[in-house]
């Protein structure tokens, strides 16, 4: 992808939008395009992975295993992102992505951005803050997927 084309993309992305220009720049430096095919795995729940992505289209099933079990506890699209612990270092996943159908994203090496946002304060203090939200959102969904699974039967209301 153009640098031109890139910075685009990257700048009407929900994630990034709002950015300063340079900030926009500053990523799309750091940014490959990636695709994922139907079904592919693209990291599993406890593997070191420093993929951190935005998607640009097709949709991501978020997903935690259990004994005997995968549980997709949120599927996100367009303009979501997924991986945020790569950008914390050192840190394994916390859930399993898997593409459903085709997806084209925009992947960071997490160390990078990481070290992006160390050297620029308040970048990193944007990006920090965004990623807080996407932790926040993916525990929501955790808690409703426990309490869906969990409720009795008879306790379940229409």
């Amino acid at each position: 992808m153009e640098m031109l084309r890139l910075v685009e993309t990257l700048g009407s992305h929900p994630f990034v939008r709002g950015l300063p220009p340079h900030h926009i720049e500053k990523l799309a430096g750091l940014a490959a395009e990636v695709r994922y095919q139907d079904e592919q795995v693209i990291f599993r729940q406890g593997d070191v992975s420093n993929l951190f992505c935005l998607v640009i289209s097709g949709k991501i099933g978020i997903e935690v295993n259990a004994p005997g079990r995968t549980f997709r506890i949120q599927t996100i699209g367009e303009g979501e992102v997924f991986g945020w612990s790569s950008v914390l270092g050192g840190r394994d996943k916390q859930f399993q992505a898997r593409a459903l159908g085709t997806v084209r994203g925009l992947a960071f090496d997490g160390n990078r951005l990481r070290e992006a946002c160390e050297g620029d304060c308040s970048l990193g203090y944007a990006i920090m803050n965004r990623l807080l939200r996407v932790v926040a959102d993916r525990l929501q969904a955790l808690r409703l997927q426990l309490i869906d699974v969990y409720t009795p039967p008879g306790a379940k209301q229409a």
